[in-house]
């Protein structure tokens, strides 16, 4: 029998909790920044599984590192440790500059365990378990995370958790209004991903660092989507000179294998008692030692350096493009994660992107959002800027008949 892409896709929405729109491919192989489909078509991905594949698919050196861990050891609990997760664990504190580490398995795991953390802290403190976010945030899907988060995803989940408000972003007298003496921490997104590739303003985060410190708030940098190298320095928050209390991480942290993290200060970590948090399958070997080697290659690589670099280019490409093209309104993001602003809803075009070979995403309704494999070829790039162009030209001309 063969297996293509319509038998998978069908066979799929017979099973699967219909939770996602997906599209009627069906990915069976992938190499560097390019994937292949059921029906051997090739494409050029610009979206990395999310920013997850920092790396690109199937990098040699994560593969070998799976590989040998699986045939060693794959999993025992966190009663015991391993020789993998100490060591990815040392590898993440000296990185980030924070004092301890919790190995998860999810972004939305890891601000969850982020929220626990600072509520204790708060509570160590006889302060409230009040978290600030911000609006136009994303931090997951848990009933935690989505009380974080826009409002469109709490929708038909209701009690949504108290203890959670939302403020502007980059408005630094909309957050000293929402602080009050229950405040516990402020969580936000150095760049909003899925809000449309928004970058705070350093001055604002800034000012957000002295106000926490000033009220006793803890400040929660989520990096899930914007860490790992993703945005021309190896965390975001390395823009701004800001270090938060703690810090969460995952997409791009295993190399498209399932690992996340979350990291807190010393004054965190002293708040926290045995039995407080807890994972069956967090910092497992096979996803610790993915990481590890995810982490080595993308510095050995000089990975971080080519994001920003690559990253300027491609902006700087398609600023160029706004004199003659009207459709493009701005260019904004860091590094490799990018969103283009159209004056129009971006799926149709994503959509003929995809036809034509060219992995890309919409988020925030109107945003093509690039967030490529870090170490994607020149070539690859040039193919897919030349294609965007003569599509957007293309939408256009017709337009004008």
């Amino acid at each position: 029998m063969h297996i293509s892409n319509e038998y998978l896709y069908e066979e799929d929405k017979k099973n699967y909790l219909p939770t996602f729109k997906r599209f009627p491919l069906a990915f069976i192989k992938g190499k560097g920044s390019r994937l292949w489909d059921a029906d051997g078509k090739e494409y050029i991905d610009m979206l990395a599984g999310i920013a997850v594949n920092n790396l690109g698919h199937c990098h040699p050196k994560v593969v070998e590192a799976v590989q040998d861990q699986a045939a060693e050891l794959m999993h025992i609990s966190n009663f015991f440790v391993s020789p993998p997760q100490v060591a990815v664990s040392k590898l993440l504190v000296d990185l980030t500059g924070l004092k301890h580490v919790f190995l998860t398995n999810s972004g939305a795991e890891s601000v969850e365990g982020a929220i626990k953390i600072a509520r204790k802290y708060a509570s160590k403190h006889n302060k409230g378990g009040g978290v600030v976010s911000m609006k136009n945030s994303f931090h997951g899907r848990t009933l935690a995370t989505i009380a974080t988060g826009q409002e469109k995803y709490q929708q038909g989940f209701a009690p949504i958790p108290a203890g959670f408000s939302q403020v502007a972003f980059n408005d630094i007298d909309a957050l000293q209004a929402a602080i009050n003496e229950d405040t516990a921490a402020v969580i936000l997104e150095p760049i909003q991903g899925e809000g449309g590739i928004i970058p705070a303003e350093k001055k604002y985060l800034q000012q957000v660092r002295e106000l926490c410190d000033k009220q006793n708030v803890l400040l929660i940098f989520d990096e899930i989507q914007c860490g790992v190298g993703r945005t021309g320095k190896l965390f975001a928050k390395e823009h701004f000179g800001i270090q938060p209390d703690i810090m969460t991480l995952a997409k791009g942290l295993g190399g498209g294998v399932p690992i996340g993290a979350f990291l807190c200060s010393e004054k965190v970590g002293k708040a926290i008692d045995f039995g407080d948090h807890g994972t069956t399958f967090g910092g497992n070997p096979l996803a610790s030692a993915a990481a590890l080697a995810t982490l080595k290659a993308i510095l050995e690589e000089g990975l971080v350096e080519r994001a920003l670099g690559k990253g300027n280019w491609i902006m700087n490409k398609i600023e160029s493009w706004k004199a003659k093209h009207p459709m493009i309104k701005e260019v904004r993001g860091m590094g490799l994660m990018i969103g283009i602003v159209l004056d129009r809803p971006a799926a149709p075009l994503v959509k003929a992107l995809l036809d034509d070979g060219i992995i890309v995403n919409g988020t925030a309704e109107s945003v093509i959002r690039l967030v490529p494999p870090l170490n994607i070829p020149d070539e690859d790039v040039n193919t897919v800027l030349e294609k965007l162009e003569k599509l957007i030209g293309s939408i256009e001309q017709n337009e004008k008949k």
